[in-house]
């Protein structure tokens, strides 16, 4: 799982928490607490069976004020990109392109900086 190899990436991944970590013929889920390098936190649920997937990638402070959060629950239909979208800070809602937590984990390591920035 390309979750894994993140895990052991120092260069933004401070520590972690395996919350959770089932994996069966039918179904895979996973509940993980990132502690980044810079005290924010990203917490990752992920499920997967053979019909479909549910996550939510939640990227907040330290203080816990959310930064972003990734997730394909179905409640915005007039976004292109659904039922995938990001939730910006508390006030908005957008489109998102970035789906796998491959593609999470890499938005975050470029953009890390902000958090740091923001406290």
């Amino acid at each position: 799982m390309e979750i894994f190899k993140w895990l052991e990436d120092k260069s933004i991944v401070q520590s972690f928490v395996l919350n959770t970590y089932r994996n069966t013929k039918a179904a895979t889920y996973i509940n993980i607490k990132i502690q980044l390098i810079d005290s924010s936190e990203l917490h990752v649920k992920e499920y997967l069976d053979g019909l479909s997937r549910k996550y939510a990638f939640h990227w907040q402070k330290s203080s816990g004020e959310q930064i972003i959060r990734w997730d394909n629950a179905p409640h915005f239909h007039k976004l292109k990109t659904f039922p995938h979208h990001k939730h910006i800070g508390i006030a908005s809602v957008e489109e998102s392109y970035d789906i796998s937590f491959d593609d999470v984990m890499k938005y975050i390591k470029l953009n890390l900086d902000i958090s740091i920035s923001k406290g």
